[in-house]
Order: structure tokens, then sequence, then C-alpha cells
């Protein structure tokens, strides 16, 4: 993804910035714990299509 893309992305929810995973195809929300999948380049920044990430799950 575009670097100055990401820059202006922002968490849908709680308006605060993502952490892209190139390997998961995902932009992570650290404060909501919700990852957003990226499907054919299309960040899809919906709640319902975004994963809860678990406990366990480190965010970085």
């Amino acid at each position: 993804m575009d670097a100055k893309f990401l820059e202006i992305l922002v968490c849908p929810l709680c308006k605060g910035p993502l952490v892209y995973r190139k390997a998961e195809q995902e932009l992570v929300c650290k404060g909501d714990r919700l990852a957003f999948p990226i499907r054919d380049g299309i960040p899809m920044m919906l709640e319902s299509e975004a994963r809860e990430l678990p406990a366990e799950e480190e965010v970085e």
C-alpha cells in the first residue's frame, strides 16, 4: 500500500492510527483491537468486516 494513503487512513470507530500488516493484508487498530482486511488492494473499513484481535495476539 502507498505510504501516503496509509497516513490518512484512520480507524472508523475511534479515529486512531492504523498499523499496516503486509503479510496478513490487514490494517490494525490498537485501541479497538480490530483488524480490517485489505482485499484486492482495497481496505474494508467497516466494523462488520473487521475481526476482533484475541487478547493473546500482540499488536505492534
